[in-house]
């Protein structure tokens, strides 16, 4: 089992290789070839050190003990005022060797109970329309809620958003 934290500015570069590796490996076919190559972890790496420091959002990463961190998380208020959730899970990524272990679990509790801690009632997260990931969304309870779709490099992105409405009462059920 993982160890849940706070990230630190010393961990966007490992938070930066696991989001490269992990677009990388989950989305040839739904996003454009040329995005995925030019993702930088140099440049991904600054991103995150910014996140990491941006008091609006919590940044949770998944540490084991022999292998480091092997998973992360970011959330904070909604960033899309048509649906009605006040918070957001940003982004969970788990690097490919620990997938299906319970990390992903892990994470997604915390960050609903991070929301629910910095006073959001309700949470939505946003998966690509054909990842197969976003099952992972229902799986925790999570409700279809809404699909959209955003002309991304070019390129039209079809996407699907999953919502927990009550995050007292799911957390009090889940856990």
């Amino acid at each position: 089992m993982a160890h849940l934290r706070l990230a630190t500015e010393s961990d966007a570069p490992t938070i930066a290789r696991i989001y490269v590796e992990t677009w990388r490996d989950s989305y040839p076919g739904m996003l454009p070839d040329d995005v995925l190559v030019r993702l930088s972890p140099d440049r991904q790496s600054r991103s995150w050190r910014h996140a990491v420091r941006d008091p609006s959002q919590a940044v949770l990463v998944a540490d084991e003990l022999t292998a480091g961190v092997v998973g992360f998380g970011s959330c904070g208020a909604s960033r899309h005022r048509n649906l009605p959730f006040s918070g957001e899970v940003y982004t969970l990524y788990v690097s490919g060797d620990h997938q299906r272990r319970g990390v992903g679990r892990q994470l997604i509790l915390s960050l609903l109970a991070t929301l629910r801690e910095r006073g959001h009632d309700s949470a939505v997260v946003w998966a690509l329309a054909d990842n197969p990931s976003r099952f992972f969304y229902e799986a925790m309870g999570g409700s279809l809620v809404a699909e959209g779709e955003d002309v991304l490099w070019g390129v039209p992105i079809r996407q699907r958003a999953y919502g927990w409405r009550d995050l007292s009462e799911w957390l009090s059920t889940i856990r």
